[in-house]
C-alpha cells in the first residue's frame, strides 16, 4: 500500500473531525479514504449535461454546396410530392 502525506490547514481538519464524528470514524486516514470514496461515486452517478453551445454557428461556415439538387425547400418538397 502507498502512503501519502499531508499538511492539513486548520479549516480542513476542523471539517475532517466533523466528517469523522458524523461518520463515526476513528482514524484520518481512514475518513479520507471514505470521503474520497464517496466523492467519486458521487460524481460517477452524475448525469453530465451536455453543452453545445461552442457548436452554435458551425453550420453556417462549411460551404454551400456549388451544385444542389434541389434549388429551393419547396422544390425539394414538391418533387417529394410527385412520387
Amino acid at each position: 500500500m502507498s502512503q501519502l502525506n499531508i499538511n492539513l490547514t486548520p479549516q480542513f481538519e476542523k471539517e475532517l473531525l466533523e466528517y469523522m464524528k458524523q461518520a463515526k470514524i476513528t482514524q484520518k486516514s481512514e475518513a479520507i479514504r471514505q470521503a474520497l470514496h464517496e466523492a467519486v461515486e458521487q460524481l460517477k452517478s452524475k448525469k453530465r449535461e451536455v453543452d453545445f453551445s461552442r457548436w452554435l454557428g458551425m453550420g453556417l461556415k462549411a460551404p454551400q454546396n456549388p451544385n444542389p439538387r434541389f434549388k429551393t425547400h419547396d422544390d425539394l418538397w414538391e418533387k417529394d410530392k410527385e412520387d
